[in-house]
């Protein structure tokens, strides 16, 4: 299994989405967490939903800190939030340079989903093509 870590400011919309991607499409190849740098109450609701609305079982998530997941990682992908993430070990690292659907419509949010749902599915075919140094 390759360990991914999705890395986000609140740990509440993108990052989660793509756990919850990661953890629906490959859980044969991908050991999936999300985290914040900063504290966050909850997930968004709309997140939750859009992914629920997919059929991809939301149960795992809840806004967590970097301090609170394991701290070695095969592959750190951030988000795009401009995130400065502490030293995390790893042996891969790459920004997904993603905006922030938080405050938007519903549509927003949708629109979000679909792109991490695509970059997800490519990073399980480059793990799968052996195109990581891992």
């Amino acid at each position: 299994m390759v360990r991914v870590a999705f890395i986000c400011t609140h740990n509440s919309c993108r990052s989660i989405m793509a756990e919850g991607w990661a953890r629906h499409l490959g859980s044969n190849i991908i050991e999936a967490y999300s985290a914040g740098t900063e504290s966050y109450p909850n997930p968004k609701l709309l997140a939750i939903e859009v992914m629920e609305d997919c059929g991809v079982s939301m149960s795992h998530a809840k806004s967590k800190l970097i301090s609170d997941i394991p701290k070695d990682f095969d592959i750190i992908i951030t988000m795009g939030c401009g995130v400065e993430c502490p030293y995390i070990p790893s042996k891969h690292q790459e920004d997904w340079g993603l905006d922030d659907p938080s405050g938007g419509p519903k549509e927003d949010f949708e629109y979000t989903r679909d792109l991490i749902k695509d970059k997800v599915l490519d990073l399980i075919k480059r793990i799968k093509n052996n195109e990581f140094d891992l």
